[in-house]
């Protein structure tokens, strides 16, 4: 099933040289859009858009778990 949602990101400081987003849609068939972002060297967040399908999301929150990354879901629409 095709989703869309907008997802607030918090990133812990010690990934503050890695390409996350940019990871993001190289690895997975997934749409993303950044609506607003701020990032220091203690930490970060990010309010983005997602989509694709409801199998590739859930891969990619998995992989954003191992990252220590929290994931809160903002808004979702099927």
């Amino acid at each position: 099933m095709y989703m869309k949602m907008i997802i607030g990101l918090t990133f812990p400081g010690e990934l503050k040289d890695e390409s996350i987003i940019c990871y993001l849609c190289k690895n997975y068939d997934i749409k993303l859009n950044i609506f607003e972002a701020s990032f220091s060297m203690y930490s970060g967040w990010a309010i983005l858009g997602i989509e694709g399908e409801e199998e590739e999301i859930k891969k990619t929150f998995e992989f954003l778990k191992t990252k220590n990354i929290n994931i809160e879901k903002i808004e979702t629409a099927k």
